[in-house]
This record gives structure tokens, C-alpha cells and sequence, in this order.
């Protein structure tokens, strides 16, 4: 007998089955250049994409060497600019103080990847705005359609929809498989992790 467990992970083994190879290698490919030149990684994301913005952020300044920040990390700047100036602009004022250079590279986490049409993180879409404005990498790992940020990214690994029931689960869930991924690649991985160097 089927059970929702069986269901969901089959689901996840669809997905990793569907997801463009060629997309993941090319967004380690845009990482790798924005380090070399110098350029500092930006994560942008709501809600759970947020909190995988934050643990994304240790992982690529500790493992792969990358000076990396996310805004939702500072909670008295976001909600200052989200009282003061409103929602749609907190990350893309954010880059304008954080002097947002062509350097750079943005990398979104979401599940829609943003549309202005129908209100849905407008915030991200004003960032990436600004973001390509100042000729910025883009770079991310979204569901659905990949909304704005597959239109206008340089690379974006879409995180295909199996199910319409459980499109958010899962394409958050895979935010942390291909950013994990991503540190683990030998074209960015710069230091070994703690229990892979203990066993050798």
C-alpha cells in the first residue's frame, strides 16, 4: 500500500531524474568567474528560501571562499526598510548600499522567482533590476515557472514540478540539494568539511 511518505520521495526521485545538469554547471561556472574577479554573491529569498539564503551564505564563505551576504540576516535593516519604505524595495535598496558592482552575482532562492503581474515578491524582481542595471551575474534555483528570475538570469536551475499539490516543499528542499551541490563542486570547493577531513 502507497503511503504519502512513498509518494513524496518518489516525487523528489522525479525530480533530481528532471533537473538540467547543464544549468547546475553553468551557474558553478558564473560562481567561479565572480570569485576570481573579485566579485561578492548576494542571496536573495522569502520565508524558507530565506532561511536558506542564510545557511547558503555560510556555506560558500566557508567552504568555497566567497565573501557572500543575504539581507534577511539583518533583521533591523529589513524591517526598518520594510516600515519605512515598503516591501517591494527592501532587497533592491539593500544592493544600492551595498554598492552593487557588475562584479557581483546575485543568487535567488524561491519558489516562483517572482512576477510583478500578480504581486509575487515584487521585492526580487526590483533587486534584479538593479541587478542587471549595473550588469551583475544572476544566478538561481527556483520552481513553477521560474517567474522573472529565469527570465533575466544568466543561469537558473530550474526545480521541476511533479506534483501541483507540492510545488513549495519541493522547491525549497532542492534550493539546499543544488547549493550543496554547488560548495561540494571541485571548481568552487576550497576547504575540506569537518567529518569528510576526519575520516581520511
Amino acid at each position: 500500500m502507497s503511503t504519502y511518505a512513498r509518494q513524496h520521495l518518489d516525487e523528489a526521485k522525479r525530480i533530481i531524474d528532471a533537473i538540467d545538469h547543464d544549468a547546475v554547471e553553468k551557474t558553478a561556472e558564473i560562481l567561479a568567474a565572480t570569485r576570481a574577479r573579485g566579485g561578492r554573491l548576494f542571496f536573495l529569498g522569502v520565508g524558507g528560501s530565506a532561511a536558506n539564503c542564510s545557511h547558503a551564505v555560510n556555506d560558500f564563505r566557508k567552504i568555497a571562499g566567497f565573501e557572500a551576504y543575504a539581507p534577511t540576516d539583518n533583521v533591523s535593516e529589513l524591517t526598518a526598510r520594510t516600515n519605512d519604505e515598503g516591501w517591494a524595495t527592501v532587497f533592491s535598496e539593500w544592493l544600492k548600499g551595498s554598492r552593487v558592482r557588475k562584479e557581483d552575482c546575485i543568487f535567488i532562492f524561491s519558489v516562483g522567482g517572482g512576477n510583478l503581474e500578480k504581486n509575487i515578491s515584487p521585492n526580487l524582481v526590483s533587486a534584479l533590476k538593479v541587478a542587471k542595471e549595473v550588469g551583475a551575474s544572476v544566478v538561481g534555483v527556483v520552481g513553477r515557472d521560474g517567474g522573472y528570475t529565469k527570465q533575466v538570469a544568466d543561469a537558473c536551475v530550474l526545480i521541476p514540478t511533479v506534483n501541483d499539490g507540492n510545488i513549495t516543499p519541493h522547491a525549497e528542499a532542492f534550493q539546499a540539494v543544488i547549493w550543496h551541490l554547488l560548495v561540494s563542486h571541485p571548481i568552487l570547493k576550497k576547504v575540506e568539511t569537518k567529518w569528510e577531513s576526519t575520516g581520511k
